[in-house]
């Protein structure tokens, strides 16, 4: 009964996001904007497990010294500013590339990012979740970046990822698994190095191997995967915070976040997402309510035994791929060996792995 109820709510839920796809880029922008705006409401007043959680976070931004009457108006906001999210990702196949040029407002090192990537050097855009996240990608396409990759959480049913991932592909983006399948580190890596544009978003850790930093006076886990692999390409790591203003979207392009000097790896990217926690944390405090943030980030609020199965299940899959990466090298010098002794063998050479006479060894 369990799986067959399981089985139903997927279906569901698989059904309403293909139902908000086909319908709501076909009705009024104005019809739109007021129904999702209503939905949010509903949301608010249930106050269900996410609107509690919302609350949470943002009585950590806030402090203890607001009102509960403060928190439940800025939560509402938020909520508004949520159901806007989920109005304008419906309705983004829709939206003329003319207007998101023209209502996408960019502050900070766009410049900078793009001539990075012109000179050959890639660019990390590490992102918390606030204002359009989506959005904001098909505006840095438009302005030039011709794609990006990024990574996704899988989500459930998987019905719903699928359909989320070719979405996105849609719109251009490459679209990555957090977990399961390829070394999503060894792609994001080749990406940089080719001087591509990685768009991660960072402010909460979804794989169980995310970096401890203070934000906003308390322990919380962020993804390390965007200063790791800063530290390993020598990319620039730039974050980027977004908000609403009006009818009109706001970027912040942040300063470089450089490789510190001295340090273990480990301390390096410990530093790096520490520094990209306080620029989250003064965007989000500046924007509260376009932090749309449902899930628990503070260490305090985490289950410890789902946070332990977590970092057991990355181990085990890092161990993994670590494992099967060796194989496959291990493979390709075999068979690159007995290529090169075939090879030398035919033309009347030493066998390779003997070095000839007067050769370096």
């Amino acid at each position: 009964m369990k799986r067959l109820l399981t089985a139903v709510k997927g279906w569901l839920v698989n059904t309403g996001y293909a139902l908000g796809w086909a319908l709501v880029c076909r009705i009024p922008g104005s019809w739109a904007r007021w129904a999702f705006r209503f939905a949010g409401d509903i949301a608010w007043r249930r106050q269900g497990p996410g609107v509690q959680r919302l609350e949470g976070n943002l009585r950590r931004v806030i402090g203890p010294q607001a009102s509960g009457k403060e928190l439940r108006a800025l939560s509402r906001e938020a909520m508004r500013s949520y159901a806007r999210y989920w109005m304008e990702v419906f309705r983004l196949p829709v939206i003329s590339q003319e207007r998101i040029l023209a209502d996408t407002v960019a502050v900070g090192g766009e410049q900078t990012a793009f001539s990075h990537m012109a000179a050959g050097r890639g660019v990390i855009f590490a992102l918390s979740h606030m204002g359009n996240w989506d959005e904001a990608g098909v505006w840095i396409i438009a302005r030039g970046a011709r794609n990006f990759t990024t990574v996704m959480e899988r989500l459930k049913p998987e019905a719903v990822y699928d359909r989320f991932v070719a979405f996105r592909e849609g719109l251009g983006f490459e679209v990555l698994p957090a977990t399961g399948g390829n070394s999503r580190f060894g792609i994001l890596a080749q990406r940089l190095r080719a001087g591509n544009l990685v768009c991660l978003l960072a402010d909460r850790d979804v794989t169980g191997s995310g970096i401890e930093v203070e934000f906003f006076g308390e322990k919380a886990r962020m993804m390390g995967g965007p200063a790791a692999l800063a530290v390993q390409t020598g990319a620039a790591l730039m974050p980027v915070t977004l908000w609403y203003e009006g009818d009109n979207w706001v970027a912040h392009i942040h300063e470089e976040i450089p490789v510190p000097d001295g340090e273990s790896r480990r301390d390096k990217v410990a530093a790096m997402t520490q520094q990209m926690a306080r620029v989250f944390e003064a965007g989000i405090a500046a924007h509260p309510q376009d932090w749309h943030m449902l899930q628990r980030v503070f260490v305090a609020d985490l289950d410890p035994e789902r946070l332990a199965a977590a970092e057991a299940a990355h181990t085990a899959e890092a161990a993994h791929t670590a494992e099967a990466a060796h194989t496959a090298e291990a493979a390709h010098t075999a068979e690159a060996a007995h290529a090169a002794e075939t090879a030398s063998s035919a033309a009347g050479a030493e066998p390779a792995g003997y070095p000839a006479e007067g050769g370096d060894p």
